[in-house]
């Protein structure tokens, strides 16, 4: 059996914590020892309006149960603020969780400027804001865990998402590109693509469905990811519904063609069917891996 996961003199920031998978994120978090800043600006789930209460009751929940928290009630555009409340009341800060979202969704011929901006502000500049404000300090510390939550609507794609879509599947190249970045300070990073039944997803999922969706049923991997016994980085994560599981890049061997003397779009068609065929497909780790069998194509016809 492993070892209890604890995060005595931790501090965790969870943004967007004020309701749904923050909430559970941040009770769990709690639970397990943690002192949590619990932000949000309680905005409606089209990034409208403010309420300083949404925040304040989560916070409250902790304190009744015998934890620590605080509650902050800036936008996620404010990053900077926000990992300032953490320093402020705690003096430190170990785990970023950026949970903060709204949806805005049309399809894309009904899509305007500022549906497309505002989920844009909030997921990618609001998650880079605060992970940007709190990484000097994670480094220093030569510790630190890191959570962005994506979306399988940014990794599959989903009708009438396009903006958020884009968002989300944006924060896993985030996600990607912080973990080699991080990983010689020990400062880990992973994304999650969660399905809950919350405020968001209310009214797009079936009823019976959504009942069992709890957002309860996605923070304990949010935890782990967050505690000192993970040990990976760059990973991205399916869960809901008490399942998880690991997703992973798929790359075809693809086709090669003599690059001295070039190649037609006739030839690509009729290699169509060779390009797309994932018989002994692979799975590359990063962009090294990636090129392997460009440069193998390369030194074919090299010479």
């Amino acid at each position: 059996m492993s070892d209890a996961i604890r995060f005595e003199d931790q501090v965790v920031i969870v943004t967007g914590a004020g309701g749904g998978l923050g909430r559970a994120h941040a009770l769990l978090f709690a639970k397990h020892g943690a002192k949590v800043v619990v932000n949000d600006l309680g905005g409606s789930t089209h990034g409208e309006g403010a309420n300083a209460s949404a925040a304040d009751k989560v916070v409250a929940e902790i304190r009744a149960a015998g934890g620590q928290a605080v509650a902050n009630h800036d936008s996620v555009t404010d990053g900077g603020k926000i990992v300032q409340c953490a320093l402020d009341s705690f003096g430190r800060i170990d785990v970023v969780v950026n949970n903060a979202g709204i949806l805005r969704d049309k399809s894309f011929h009904k899509m305007e400027d500022t549906d497309w901006d505002l989920v844009y502000k909030v997921h990618v500049e609001g998650a880079y804001k605060v992970t940007r404000a709190a990484w000097e300090h994670l480094r220093d510390q030569q510790y630190g865990r890191v959570i962005f939550t994506a979306s399988t609507s940014g990794i599959y794609g989903n009708f009438g998402q396009s903006n958020y879509g884009m968002a989300k599947l944006g924060l896993y190249g985030l996600t990607r590109t912080l973990a080699i970045e991080g990983r010689k300070n020990n400062v880990l990073v992973n994304a999650i693509a969660p399905t809950g039944g919350t405020r968001m997803t209310e009214g797009l999922i079936p009823p019976q469905v959504f009942e069992q969706l709890k957002p309860e049923l996605v923070s304990p991997l949010v935890v782990y990811l967050g505690s000192d016994q993970c040990k990976d980085t760059g990973g991205l994560y399916e869960v809901g519904g008490g399942w998880v599981g690991k997703v992973r890049w798929e790359r075809s061997l693809g086709a090669g063609f003599d690059p001295k003397a070039g190649f037609s779009p006739e030839d690509v068609a009729a290699s169509w069917q060779q390009i797309g065929d994932f018989a002994g497909a692979v799975h590359p780790d990063d962009n090294v891996t990636a090129l392997r069998e460009m440069m193998a194509n390369l030194q074919k016809h090299a010479g």
